[in-house]
C-alpha cells in the first residue's frame, strides 16, 4: 500500500528533538516517538508501506491518507528537514522600527526622538530563507508600525511562499484598508490583528496623533466585517483608567474577541513623557479587580486578559490567574524562566535578537550588548551563544541567585515572575518582579477567587 503525509503535515526535527511534526496553521511542533516518525518518512507516495496497526493509527488520526503509486508528491514545505539547531517554532518580528505616531509609552524607544532602523527587502528575504532553515514556522510581525514598511505585503507573502504562516499582527488600524486584507485572503492568511486602543477619549493622547481614535475604531470595525479576528490592546493608566469600563462595553459591543489589557509600565520613554501618571502595582490590580466586578454583572462576549493579573472568558465562565505560571504539582527547576519567550525568537529592526521586544529599550538605554542577525547567521545564533544561555535559563538557575525568590512559598507558582519587569523595578536580571509579591502577597489570588466563585477556575494553588 503507497501512503503520503496529508497536505497540512510536515516532518521535522531538531538539536534535542529528533521526532516532531508540524500542522500546517498550528504554531507549535508536536512530538512523535521513533517508530511514528520511521514509519510516516515512507509516507511520500512513492514508497510500498507494510499494513500495520500502527499505520492505521496514524490514517485514522488524518496524519496519512492512502494513495496510488506516484499519485501524489510532497510539497517542498512538507518534505523532512533536519534543523540543526535548538527549536524555536515562532519569531516576533520587528520589520521595522519607523511608525507614522510617536507614542508616549513605546517600549523600543530610549527617549522622543523617532525610531529609524528597518529591515530591507533582500534582509528580509535572507532571514526568512533562514527562519525556514531553522525550522520556524509561525511569525508575529510588529514594529514600529509593520504596515508603514513599503513592502508590507511582499515580506507577508514571502513568508507564505516558504510554507510557514503569519499568526499575529501588531498594529495601531492607521493604514488597514479593504485593499491589505484582501490581499490577506488571497494567500490563505489569516492572523490575528492586535490592534492597539487606549480608552475612549484618551486614545490620541497616548499615540500622540490626533485623529488616532477615529482610524483605531474604523480599523477594528473593517477587520471584523471582513471575518478577521480582532485582540484589543489597552494601556492604563491614571489618566484613561476611569474610562476603562465603558470602552470594554464599547468593544465588546462592536465584536472583538479579546481585549488585553496592560498597565503602562515604565519603560525609558514613559518615564520621560509621563512618569507622574503611572499607576502602581497595587493601585492598577485594585482597577482591574474593580473593572472586572463591573463587567462580568452583564452578558458579555469579549474574554479580558488583564496583564500579571487575570485572564476571563464570558461566554463559557472560565478563568486564569495571570501570575500563576505553574499549577500546583507540576513546578520543576527545569522551566524556562520564561516560557513564552523559549518558543519564539524576538528581532527588532536593527537586526538585534532580545529576549521579548518589552526588553529592547531597556536593553538600549543600559547599553546591553545582544546578538545580532544581520552580523551572525540566525541558526548560529540558535546554536549557542549568549541569547541562547539566557532564553534556556531555567526557574532552578533564578532561584539558585535569588534567595528571596528562592525560599518564597509562591515562588512553585510564578517562576519568579517576569524579567523585563524585574529588569524595569531593580535593574537586575536576576531581581524580584514586584507585581508577583503584591499579587500574592496582599491576596489578589483570593479575592478573585471569591470574585468568580460560580465560575471555573482553570488555576490549582
Amino acid at each position: 500500500m503507497y501512503y503520503i503525509l496529508n497536505k497540512n503535515i510536515a516532518l521535522r526535527s531538531w538539536r534535542l528533538i529528533p521526532h516532531a511534526y508540524y500542522s500546517k496553521l498550528l504554531p507549535t511542533a508536536r512530538y512523535l516517538t521513533k517508530a511514528e516518525f520511521d514509519l510516516l518518512l515512507k509516507c511520500d507516495g512513492k514508497t510500498d508501506v507494510e499494513q500495520t496497526p500502527l499505520l492505521e493509527c496514524l490514517e485514522n488520526k488524518g496524519i496519512i491518507a492512502r494513495c496510488n503509486k506516484n499519485e501524489k508528491q510532497l510539497t517542498i514545505w512538507q518534505r523532512y528537514r533536519h534543523c540543526d539547531n535548538r527549536y524555536f517554532p515562532k519569531m516576533n518580528w520587528m520589520i521595522t522600527s519607523k511608525c507614522n505616531y510617536n507614542c508616549l509609552h513605546c517600549f523600543n524607544a530610549i527617549d522622543n526622538s523617532p525610531l529609524q532602523n528597518e529591515w530591507t527587502y533582500g534582509e528580509a528575504e535572507k532571514l526568512l530563507d533562514e527562519a525556514m532553515k531553522c525550522g520556524i514556522h509561525a511569525f508575529t510581525l510588529t514594529g514600529g508600525e509593520p504596515m508603514a514598511h513599503k513592502d508590507f505585503l511582499k515580506i507577508v507573502k514571502g513568508i507564505y511562499e516558504r510554507g510557514m504562516y503569519v499568526e499575529e499582527i501588531n498594529t495601531n488600524g492607521f493604514f488597514l484598508n479593504q485593499k491589505i486584507l484582501d490581499s490577506f485572503k488571497e494567500i490563505s492568511c489569516n492572523p490575528i490583528l492586535k490592534i492597539s486602543f487606549d480608552c475612549l477619549g484618551f486614545h490620541d493622547w497616548m499615540r500622540n496623533r490626533a485623529g488616532a481614535e477615529k482610524d483605531a475604531i474604523r480599523a477594528i470595525e473593517l477587520c471584523i466585517e471582513n471575518g478577521f479576528k480582532v485582540k484589543v490592546q489597552t494601556n492604563i493608566n491614571k489618566v484613561n483608567v476611569n474610562s476603562l469600563l465603558k470602552t470594554m462595553e464599547f468593544l465588546d459591543s462592536i465584536g472583538v474577541a479579546e481585549t488585553r489589557i496592560i498597565k503602562t509600565t515604565e519603560t525609558p520613554r514613559w518615564i520621560q513623557n509621563a512618569k507622574q501618571e503611572t499607576l502602581e502595582i497595587e493601585e492598577y490590580f485594585d482597577c482591574v479587580l474593580n473593572f472586572v466586578n463591573e463587567y462580568i454583572k452583564k452578558e458579555r462576549n469579549m474574554s479580558i486578559n488583564a496583564w500579571q493579573f487575570l485572564s476571563i472568558n464570558p461566554l463559557n465562565k472560565t478563568y486564569c490567574l495571570n501570575p500563576v505560571l505553574c499549577n500546583k504539582g507540576d513546578y520543576r527547576d527545569s522551566i524556562p524562566v520564561c516560557i513564552t519567550n523559549r518558543g519564539m525568537i524576538a528581532v527588532a529592526a536593527n537586526g538585534g535578537v532580545y529576549p521579548c521586544h518589552q526588553t529592547s529599550g531597556i536593553y538600549e538605554a543600559k547599553g546591553i550588548k545582544v546578538e545580532n542577525v544581520k552580523n551572525k547567521s540566525l541558526q548560529e545564533i540558535l546554536q549557542y551563544g549568549d541569547y541562547l544561555d539566557e532564553i534556556c535559563r531555567t526557574v532552578g538557575n533564578l532561584k539558585s541567585v535569588n534567595d528571596e525568590c528562592g525560599i518564597c512559598k509562591y515562588f512553585q507558582y510564578c517562576l519568579g515572575g517576569c524579567r523585563a519587569v524585574a529588569m524595569i523595578h531593580t535593574n537586575d536580571k536576576n531581581g524580584i518582579d514586584p507585581t508577583k509579591c503584591a499579587f500574592f502577597k496582599k491576596g489578589y489570588h483570593e479575592k478573585i477567587f471569591e470574585m468568580l466563585k460560580e465560575w471555573n477556575s482553570q488555576t490549582i494553588l
